[in-house]
């Protein structure tokens, strides 16, 4: 058992960290932050040098690494700055995963190159207005007409959906499935296609440079061809991805909290109150040691979780046990950052306000902490 890196792993944790510092100042995050505006000239240059095309193989223009490696990508990103980290990492969310592994070859020579190359933006819609996490009932259908599928619905809370040039839709395709989820597929769909109707959500809490919104979905006609896999196989490929993708939002999370304790720790070595650096004083010196704790903790669980997709099988109860720690420290972390800042740290050229409200998506997009917790129950449930 070795807790260690190996050189190359090294030497990407410093490029990523080299990039992000260079390119994520404080005053362009705080732009962002306040437009609410995809940051597309970072993200073609993060992808140039591959930042964003970690697990995607060489053959499709990607590096052709693991889920470690781009979890430590994203972890250099969100520890500069979790609104410009996060919509960065974000820019091919899910699509590519779900054609490697399920895709025909000519989608994947299609789609993934250019999300590979940062040319294209892609959004993958699961979600519902009344289906949030619960991902097993639909209320998007979509209904084989001749060589087609007509898809009619709407989806919420969606990745990228104003921006997006793919998307990869989750659809009912049998009505009369028991359970529902058994009749459920992915489609793919793309931008400017009569039907498809996208809208900006205005007013997030945090992650604001990672823009969200609505899709309408309006006799959207998606030709046969646009099937990934199988039918009725879309609620299996959905859960075999979220394997993987949740351990990249525990990745957010470790460097969420880790740049809000940085910030911390070198407030309080500098911030002076009673003639002295604030970290002598014992109540302030135990946060920190707090802080640094809970840290190292989530990022061994989250480096876990990146280890076991890569060397074994996915483990979705080390998925989730990461996912749900590391959200919960980025929040105890820094809100006490927070406090450690005082007056200071409720305004925004502090910066770690914006740390805290970044840090509450965690807990809620790719499955809520209270969803981990019932993954890793039925788990428990399994050993016994």
């Amino acid at each position: 058992m070795q807790f260690k890196l190996t050189e190359e792993q090294m030497e990407i944790k410093r490029a990523a960290r080299e990039f992000a510092e260079k390119e994520f100042t404080p005053e362009l995050a705080l732009e962002y932050d306040r437009k609410e505006e995809f940051p597309f000239e970072l993200y073609r240059k993060a992808a140039k040098l591959g930042f964003t095309s970690m697990r995607i193989p060489e053959e499709y223009g990607g590096q052709g690494y693991g889920v470690l490696e781009e979890c430590l990508v994203v972890e250099e990103f969100c520890r500069v700055d979790p609104g410009l980290g996060v919509a960065v990492s974000l820019g091919n969310l899910m699509v590519p995963d779900v054609l490697l592994k399920h895709g025909s070859e000519k989608q994947r020579e299609k789609y993934i190159p250019p999300l590979a190359k940062g040319e294209k933006i892609a959004a993958a819609a699961f979600t519902e207005p009344e289906h949030g996490s619960d991902i097993t009932k639909l209320d998007t259908t979509a209904v084989k007409v001749g060589n087609e599928w007509v898809i009619n619905g709407s989806k919420q809370f969606i990745t990228n959906a104003p921006i997006a040039d793919t998307f990869i839709i989750l659809c009912q395709t049998d009505p009369n499935a028991t359970p529902p989820h058994r009749g459920q597929s992915l489609f793919l769909a793309e931008k400017g296609m009569p039907g498809l109707e996208a809208t900006k959500l205005q007013g997030k809490m945090g992650i604001r440079p990672c823009v969200t919104g609505s899709l309408a979905l309006s006799d959207l006609h998606v030709p046969e061809e646009n099937l990934v896999g199988e039918l009725n196989k879309g609620f299996y490929y959905a859960l075999e991805l979220f394997d993987g993708t949740r351990i990249t939002v525990a990745a957010q999370a470790v460097g969420i909290a880790q740049g809000a304790f940085e910030k911390a720790l070198a407030y309080a070595k500098t911030r002076k109150q009673f003639g002295q650096p604030i970290i002598n004083f014992q109540g302030i010196s135990f946060k920190l040691a707090e802080m640094a704790m809970k840290i190292e903790a989530a990022r061994l669980l989250t480096y876990k979780a990146a280890w076991i997709y890569d060397h074994e099988k996915p483990s979705p109860a080390a998925t989730s046990m990461a996912k749900a720690y590391a959200s919960r420290v980025a929040m105890e972390v820094t809100d006490e950052a927070i406090q450690i800042f005082g007056g200071y740290g409720y305004l925004a050229d502090y910066h770690v306000e914006r740390f805290h409200r970044c840090a509450k998506i965690t807990e809620i997009y790719e499955g809520t902490s209270e969803i981990q917790k019932l993954t890793i129950v039925n788990f428990l449930q399994k050993q016994s």
